[in-house]
């Protein structure tokens, strides 16, 4: 649905100054109907690639496609696309509904089309309860729903988030995470940029990685898990609480009722399981350690 092919921004201040390259020949693809996310350190250019794709700034080299499903012109593909910057701006004497009703004005919509879509969505962002309320009294997170409701209201095609989930507690995340995936099941492409990596494990099919202002991964969550895997195996199993191996493993972690789950490594697992079984214990499971999303994105980073 959009594709950045080979993307350089560079950053020119003044004479004296030593240009910044942002972006540094960046290639990636944001698949219809997927739900994509976006990570990468303070700098790594995932802010820099949003304003791009929303023409706010252009690029040094380079071009920005979209599918045709967007449309044909400038005009059509932006009026698909719903954007949520990371600090919107909010004008603080507006209620919550004269802001939906300006944004959705400006987005073509009938003032009935307003209405249907606010007695909607504002139950479902629980936001219902202040929207006759001035924006100024408004949270951090009543302001990223009520932002969110904004972005969506117009039914567009694609929504691109610029760290939606950021500043919110955990309940916020929760709900404001539940809707993202209301709207991913409704047909949306979802593209959103995150620093809490757990979020974007639990609900994105693909990640994109940006490490400095190159593209580090572009491919599915379940592939970059694949390729994070340690080939070293927990194996569960009841032995007394005096037992000690004779095959060392790397750590144990001992549970209620005499239930023990070992790291061994695998060229160890075998001779390990054979252990126990000459012993007669209970062996619950065998299963091979993954890493987290997480901990893959901190070794891109090279901090692992």
């Amino acid at each position: 649905m959009i594709k950045f092919t080979n993307v350089t921004k560079i950053f020119k201040s003044d004479i004296l100054s030593q240009p910044f390259t942002a972006l540094d020949h960046v290639s990636f693809n944001v698949p219809e109907g997927s739900m994509v996310g976006f990570l990468g350190a303070n700098g790594a250019g995932k802010t820099t690639s949003l304003k791009i794709i929303m023409d706010f700034i252009r690029p040094t080299e380079g071009e920005v496609l979209f599918s045709n499903s967007l449309g044909k012109n400038k005009l059509e593909i932006f009026k698909n696309i719903g954007f949520l910057p990371e600090r919107p701006y909010f004008y603080p004497t507006l209620s919550g509904l004269d802001f939906l009703k300006f944004m959705g004005k400006l987005s073509g919509l009938s003032l009935n089309q307003i209405n249907d879509e606010v007695k909607k969505w504002a139950p479902i962002f629980k936001i219902e309860f202040a929207l006759n309320r001035e924006l100024k009294t408004y949270s951090k997170g009543m302001l990223q729903r009520i932002g969110f409701l904004a972005t969506i209201m117009h039914h567009p095609k694609i929504i691109i988030l610029d760290e939606p989930l950021s500043g919110l507690d955990p309940i916020g995340r929760k709900e404001l995470k539940d809707v993202i995936i209301q709207v991913h099941k409704e047909g949306k492409t979802v593209f959103f940029s995150s620093h809490i990596i757990p979020d974007v494990e639990e609900i994105c099919d693909r990640v994109i990685f940006l490490k400095e202002g190159k593209l580090v991964y572009d491919g599915s969550v379940n592939s970059l898990m694949q390729s994070g895997k340690t080939q070293d195996f927990y194996i569960s199993a009841h032995v007394p609480p005096d037992f000690v191996p004779h095959i060392k493993p790397k750590e144990s972690i001992k549970f209620p009722d005499d239930l023990q789950k070992f790291l061994v490594s695998p060229e160890l697992k075998n001779e390990f399981l054979s252990e126990l079984i000459t012993n007669q214990f209970n062996v619950v499971s065998v299963e091979m350690q993954k890493p987290s999303l997480e901990e893959i994105f901190y070794k891109t980073r090279g901090q692992a």
